[in-house]
């Protein structure tokens, strides 16, 4: 991952790798004070997914 989801912008896009997967979020570098309940993010199918809790977009680059 290239981001940490919890300290940037909604806007921001963050880059996620196959070897993510399954993706979650809040992902295991999230800071521990901003985290939701942990929900898998589906962005296998068409490349782009957000969180339905905080909003944090992901990219799969590979």
């Amino acid at each position: 991952m290239t981001a940490n989801a919890a300290n940037t912008p909604k806007d921001t896009l963050i880059e996620v790798s196959r070897a993510h997967l399954p993706l979650t979020c809040p992902t295991p570098d999230m800071a521990l004070w901003n985290q939701h309940p942990k929900v898998v993010i589906p962005i296998e199918a068409n490349g782009t997914a957000k969180c339905p809790y905080c909003g944090a977009a992901y990219r799969l680059i590979d």
